[in-house]
């Protein structure tokens, strides 16, 4: 399978997601990418926005549903919200979605922080391996990939996309 290249895929997110917005009639949303891959997706989608926005960082680990099950990775972070989340339209932003149970950690956490306006899913790709019924409302691309299959997205710069198969 030939995995879509993230540099070509950026200028059309972009395009869709200034559409989507403007439908909105949305004129200031703060962006939010969920860590890592999700914080390079959005600093990227940001670049071909030619955006200066601060870009929030989101580190949903504490909220994962299967946190006791994997235990705490060695890497996590603070979450880092320049901006107000109350009465704000926020763009949400991650590399691949999958189950849907990241996004509902990141919805369960910005709630945290105060109710915003509105919240825009933006995700470079789409498994369609739903779990809860999470759906984007920009993507770059759908794949549908065999079950013992993975995507794993390297950056940030350049973007790249690897195809994993798991171990039996």
């Amino acid at each position: 399978m030939n995995l879509p290249n993230p540099a070509e895929l950026l200028p059309q997110m972009a395009g869709a997601l200034l559409e989507y917005l403007n439908q909105r009639q949305i004129a200031a949303p703060r962006f939010i990418g969920i860590r890592t891959g999700g914080v390079w997706v959005a600093q990227a989608l940001l670049d071909t926005l030619g955006s200066r926005e601060p870009l929030g960082i989101l580190d949903v680990s504490f909220y994962r549903d299967d946190f006791t099950q994997s235990g705490l990775h060695p890497q996590v972070k603070p979450s880092e919200l320049p901006f107000e989340i109350e009465g704000q339209h926020l763009v949400l932003i991650d590399d691949v979605l999958m189950s849907g149970r990241t996004i509902r950690a990141a919805l369960n956490e910005l709630f945290d922080y105060g109710r915003p306006a509105s919240v825009t899913l933006v995700s470079l790709l789409d498994l369609g391996a739903r779990e809860l019924p999470v759906r984007p409302d920009v993507v770059g691309a759908t794949l549908s990939l065999a079950a013992d299959q993975r995507v794993k997205l390297s950056g940030p710069t350049p973007l790249t996309l690897e195809l994993q198969t798991l171990a039996n």
